[in-house]
């Protein structure tokens, strides 16, 4: 052994007793799983399984803990236990969909047929039971990212409710029969809004995804951007504002009764 290679030891060694930060390692943006699961084992495990796979991992052991780390990792994907002390994995599930349209499975060791189809006609998009195989969660996973990343390419958002058309070829935007111009910023905050709607999108999702950043600046930016889309849409009919704050989470698109 050289002595570089066992310095190179030495220092790893010295790193792993205090936990190394993965993100730093590996900068490249990459898609970001969350596992919630109340065994700590399981959460070890997993975590393991995906950073394995390339992904970037975060862990929660309830539901409560899982809802504050979609807030603030805003993950690609959830793997969600159902069995889980306060909120259930149910209950959670049910949480997650108020906050923002991500993916979720289902990992959990009840074998149910009528809870399996119960949950899948909920809107989990797939249900893995323990014990489970890893290779078989992984293609699963890999599977519900690749159907939701093309679930998102269509052509046009229509909200009959709102009298909305959103193109988003064309980035043109009709409301109540009027067509409202845009910058490019603005249309991109409002096709955002509008491909989550009612759900809320936090507001790091939305200076990340549109910006690439999440400072103060951008957050400023972001709000300006916000109120200048609720002035265009005031400006065509002053009793409906269909873009709502919600405090210390982000906006939704406001669709009202379909």
């Amino acid at each position: 052994m050289s002595l570089d290679t066992k310095f190179s030891l030495e220092n790893y060694s010295a790193l792993s007793s205090v936990g190394i930060d993965l993100d730093e390692i590996h900068p490249i943006e990459r898609k970001r799983i969350l596992v919630v699961d109340d065994e700590p084992e399981n959460v070890t495990l997993l975590k393991r399984i995906f950073m394995n796979e390339g992904y970037n991992v975060s862990g929660a052991s309830n539901g409560k803990d899982a809802l504050n780390k979609l807030i603030n990792i805003t993950p690609s994907l959830v793997v969600l236990d159902l069995i889980m002390p306060g909120m259930t994995g149910e209950e959670t599930f049910d949480a997650i969909r108020k906050i923002m349209n991500v993916p979720v499975v289902v990992l959990s060791a009840i074998n149910q047929k009528e809870e399996i189809i119960h949950l899948l006609q909920k809107g989990v998009d797939d249900y893995v039971t323990k014990p489970f195989d890893d290779a078989e969660l992984v293609a699963r996973v890999n599977a519900v990212l690749r159907r939701s990343e093309r679930s998102a390419t269509i052509n046009a958002l229509s909200f009959p409710s709102l009298e909305l058309i959103i193109d988003l070829e064309s980035y043109e935007v009709t409301y109540h029969g009027s067509r409202i111009q845009l910058t490019g910023k603005m249309f991109e905050v409002l096709a955002l809004l509008a491909k989550n709607a009612p759900r809320v999108v936090n507001y790091q999702d939305l200076t990340q995804k549109i910006w690439g950043e999440n400072t103060p600046a951008v957050r400023n930016r972001l709000k300006y951007l916000v109120y200048l889309l609720r002035q265009e849409f005031f400006r065509i009919n002053p009793q409906c504002d269909i873009i709502q704050n919600i405090d210390r989470l982000g906006y939704k698109l406001s669709i009202g009764p379909t």
